[in-house]
């Protein structure tokens, strides 16, 4: 890949630095993307011994770009996006990857495709880690910043992502008494 390419790739992905998450760390600030991004694809890592039939370089790579097209769209919470939220995001994300040099443009691309289709082993993994930080997330930003909506969403979200995996089923079981916890002593 040519420097400039290179160059530009970075740019367009330094956007999710600065772009804010509906959610906010526990010291009270919004968390950006990218941190978001960043702890993702760390919980992957910690849980490659746990799905050994899986390919968790996939896995990895799924966690790493899963949200570059909030570069050009911003962030929704999930409660607030709707289907042509997504479908726009799409469209504006493959647009932009349609222009990446080979192999990245291929591999991304079915990446994607694969992540959307949610059939994969691989796939389904992601999509409920991406959920589950969301929750632990949650769990650790102080309930002050907490919309009435997601006293009851942090109790049942990813539920039906984990149903698939027993290890993933108990740790979020485990969340969800972090959550019961958080709320009853109300900080």
């Amino acid at each position: 890949m040519d420097e400039k390419t290179l160059l530009d790739i970075l740019h367009i992905a330094e956007h999710l630095k600065d772009t804010t998450r509906h959610c906010y760390t526990s010291g009270g600030r919004h968390e950006s993307v990218a941190e978001h991004s960043w702890r993702l694809c760390l919980f992957a890592w910690l849980l490659r011994d746990e799905f050994p039939q899986l390919d968790m370089d996939k896995v990895l790579y799924m966690c790493l770009i899963h949200d570059l097209g909030e570069a050009f769209t911003g962030d929704i919470p999930s409660f607030k996006k709707t289907a042509a939220d997504s479908l726009n995001e799409d469209k504006t994300l493959f647009n932009w990857v349609s222009t990446l040099p080979e192999p990245y443009r291929t591999d991304m691309t079915a990446l994607y495709k694969e992540m959307n289709a949610l059939e994969t082993g691989e796939a389904k993994l992601y999509k409920a880690l991406d959920k589950l930080e969301a929750v632990i997330q949650h769990n650790e930003s102080p309930l002050d910043t907490w919309l009435p909506l997601e006293y009851e969403l942090n109790l049942t979200y990813a539920d039906e992502n984990v149903a698939f995996s027993s290890y993933l089923t108990s740790l979020r079981a485990m969340i969800r008494e972090d959550t019961e916890r958080k709320i009853a002593e109300g900080h």
